[in-house]
Parts: C-alpha cells; sequence; structure tokens
C-alpha cells in the first residue's frame, strides 16, 4: 500500500523486480493523496476460481464502490502512467542530493529508496552501523524538528529488533521539481541538526 501506485517509479513497485503477484492490494496513492480508497487486484487465475467456483466473494464495507472515490481512482490511474518516468527522475535526484549532503554523515547508517520513497537510517556509529540507544527517541525527535522547518518525515523506531533502529521516510509529490529537491535536502539537514543537538549528538 505505501510503496505502491507510482511512489516508487513504478505503478507497482514489483514491477521494478519482475514479480507478478496473484493479488495486490493497492491504496494510498490511489485517491491522490486526497480521497480514502483502497481496492484489491486479482489475477485472472485468482478471478476465474472465483467465478466459476462460487460465485461468491465476501468483501465489502460501509463505502463500498463509493462514486466520488471510484471517479478520483480511475482519474489517478489513467495519470500515473505518464507520471512514473518523472517520479524516477527527480526521485534520482533527491537521493544524490541526500547522498551529498548527508553520505558521510556519522550518524547516517544508509540512504536507500527507489523513486519518491526513500529512507534515511540513523546510527550511532556509521562504521559499525551500531544502532542508537532507543531511548533517545531520535526518529520522534526529528520528525519533530523537521516539522518545525515545514518539512513532513514519516518516523519509525525498532527496525531492527522491535525496539533499536531509528529511520524516517520521505515521500514527496510526484510534481515537486529540482527547487523543491534542494528545499528538501536543507530543511531535511536542518531538522537533524537540530534533533541531533537535542540528544547531544
Amino acid at each position: 500500500v505505501m510503496c505502491g501506485m507510482g511512489r516508487t517509479g513504478h505503478v507497482f513497485a514489483c514491477e521494478a523486480e519482475g514479480v507478478r503477484p496473484d493479488i495486490v492490494c493497492i491504496a494510498k496513492g490511489i485517491g491522490a493523496g486526497v480521497q480514502p480508497l483502497g481496492a484489491m487486484l486479482a489475477s485472472g487465475a485468482i478471478y476465474r476460481t472465483i467465478a466459476e467456483g462460487s460465485g461468491f466473494f465476501q468483501h465489502g464495507h460501509t463505502y463500498l464502490a463509493h462514486p466520488t472515490a471510484c471517479a478520483a481512482g480511475l482519474a489517478v490511474i489513467g495519470e500515473l502512467p505518464a507520471l512514473m518516468p518523472r517520479v524516477r527522475e527527480v526521485g534520482a535526484r533527491l537521493r544524490s542530493a541526500l547522498e551529498a549532503r548527508l553520505g558521510q554523515h556519522p550518524n547516517v547508517g544508509d540512504i536507500r529508496g527507489r523513486g519518491l520513497f526513500l529512507g534515511i537510517e540513523f546510527v550511532a556509529d556509521r562504521e559499525t552501523k551500531a544502532p542508537l540507544d532507543p531511548a533517545l527517541g531520535l526518529a520522534g525527535r526529528l520528525r519533530k524538528a523537521c516539522m518545525a522547518e515545514g518539512l513532513m518525515v514519516y518516523p519509525a523506531q525498532g527496525t531492527v529488533d522491535g525496539r533499536r533502529g531509528d529511520h524516517v521516510l520521505l515521500a514527496p509529490p510526484f510534481i515537486i521539481d529540482e527547487g523543491h529537491v534542494e528545499e528538501i535536502v536543507a530543511r531535511f539537514t536542518r531538522g537533524l541538526d537540530a534533533a541531533l543537538a537535542g540528544i547531544g549528538g
């Protein structure tokens, strides 16, 4: 759900790996970020098994087939393929800019991702990749510091063993331009400096 609908520079993230799943759940981006919407896509083989079997598939909730949401989803699906080259291009620029600014930072363990879905991992030691003390709460502190800079990030903690390990995700809109890339990196860097200063880093 988070990495689909174009976020990685492919309509479905699995396309980059040549994976063809039987069932895909989609949401978030299918509503362009403004209309709640989700769907399940199934292969022809799955569909035929149901159609030629009981013909019954138990599903649906309160807003099933909501016409406004479905209209938004169809409009988004129609636009996504044309946006994918741009998402890959500007995503590569953003990643390169982050690597140029923070690639050697002593507390940045890794910068990874695809398209406009990038993760930055934070460590106590860049060489050993030893995680930060979870009591420091860096990911949460960084979220607040970045918000003060006017930048939204998605924090997570516990990604090493359920307790240790801090990272944030960056997932800007598909329509960002080169100026936005530099702005994101500058705001993020200021947020990181402030968050680390707050824990004595």
